[in-house]
């Protein structure tokens, strides 16, 4: 609507003539659209293929945005998958290691009953040893005592005639087991 203002008023007036003998008005209008072609051209499409390239690189990032977020996703799982596994094969560890202890506790149980059965047994052998070492001791003092005792006896209740007496008798063996 400008542009027809513009013609109006300078057709009312006494328009002055440019170039060729058209009215400046028309030249104005012409040197504008020239102006604002090679605007167009020059400014516009360069401005036109940056807002394209740059639409184009935002896409493009979108997508690896996208990508990265998918991988980010399925390594994300893939990790609580890992943990789940781990923390399962956790528990399988502790449930065979209470289980393992238990059973090394009950064969330490039983291999402690064993040695305190040898070592009773032992015990009551040695003792038994030791007592039949001491019934053998004490029989030899008895013997001895008993000897002493009697050796004792016979030299207070034997006189010199019952000496002469068996001295003979003993001579009198030893000859006739010679012969």
């Amino acid at each position: 609507m400008s542009l027809l203002a513009l013609l109006l008023f300078s057709e009312g007036a006494e328009a002055a003539k440019g170039p060729f003998g058209l009215p400046m008005t028309v030249w104005q209008l012409a040197n504008l659209a020239g102006f604002l072609g090679a605007l167009l051209y020059f400014v516009a499409r360069p401005i036109t293929n940056l807002f394209r390239l740059r639409q184009l690189d935002i896409a493009k990032r979108l997508a690896d945005a996208e990508r990265q977020r998918a991988e980010a996703a399925r390594l994300e799982v893939q990790i609580h998958e890992r943990l789940a596994a781990l923390e399962h094969e956790l528990e399988e560890v502790r449930v065979r290691g209470t289980a393992e202890g238990e059973s090394a506790r009950a064969e330490l149980l039983k291999q402690a009953e064993r040695d305190a059965d040898t070592v009773g047994r032992s015990a009551q052998e040695q003792i038994a040893r030791r007592l039949e070492s001491a019934k053998e001791e004490l029989r030899g003092l008895a013997a001895a005592l008993t000897t002493k005792s009697a050796a004792e006896l016979l030299s207070s209740e034997i006189n010199d005639e019952d000496q002469h007496r068996l001295l003979q008798d003993s001579v009198s063996s030893l000859r006739s087991g010679a012969r």
